[in-house]
């Protein structure tokens, strides 16, 4: 399948798209089902798979089984942190959560083809080095990561001031999504909020489609 690179490149005013983040998988049997009842329930952009295995003919087999459910409704794949899996697994691209170093090696690698996205990024330098290297969006927060909900909100909105390059912004519980609105992300990424919520990940998602629709777009 044709990767998805065009994505991240030009963004309307209008409301943010969603990137999903999965828990590690480890049984792409079981999840299947899962991930097809998420992404039926609202406009998804972007699915970042992790998965748990770390022999990477596992890891290979897993992506290889569950790109296909997602990409079949215009949704971009990626790999979390490695780059060599990428192009022999049929993913659209790589995350990239690690040094300078691994964001160039990644780019080199990958682009023009497919999709180079980073997190991790601690410093504003941090972040701009990345957005100067070439990625294809920047993340603020994420599920390992350590900032806070405010600290997130402040840097997508310095962002979005000054950069061209798409920016996604974590959400770490539903609540935070209006604030991402209004700060201007173009992307909201959330995990465990929508795959740990007991109700199920399509009736929460259903849920962050209202709150989307019903944020101010102040900053737009």
């Amino acid at each position: 399948m044709k990767s998805h690179p065009e994505l991240f490149a030009a963004m309307s005013t209008d409301l943010p798209r969603l990137y999903l983040i999965t828990p590690p998988v480890s049984d792409w049997v079981a999840y299947a089902p899962i991930l097809e009842a998420a992404v039926a329930a609202c406009d998804v952009a972007c699915l970042l798979l992790q998965t748990e295995s770390r022999d990477e003919g596992e890891r290979q087999k897993i992506v290889r089984a569950l790109a296909p459910s997602v990409q079949k409704h215009g949704i971009a794949c990626l790999i979390a942190d490695d780059a060599h899996l990428v192009a022999g697994s049929g993913a659209d691209g790589v995350h990239i959560e690690g040094t300078h170093e691994k964001v160039e090696a990644a780019l080199k690698s990958l682009q023009p083809n497919y999709i180079v996205g980073v997190g991790g990024l601690a410093t504003r330098d941090s972040a701009m080095s990345a957005g100067e290297a070439g990625v294809d969006y920047v993340m603020f927060g994420g599920p390992a990561n350590p900032q806070e909900h405010s600290e997130i909100a402040e840097r997508v909105a310095w962002w979005t001031e000054i950069f061209n390059v798409p920016c996604v912004g974590y959400a770490h519980e539903l609540a935070s999504i209006p604030d991402l609105v209004r700060a201007g992300a173009e992307f909201i990424a959330l995990g465990p909020a929508v795959f740990a919520d007991p109700r199920g990940a399509d009736v929460a998602l259903r849920d962050v489609a209202r709150l989307m629709a019903a944020a101010p777009e102040s900053a737009r």
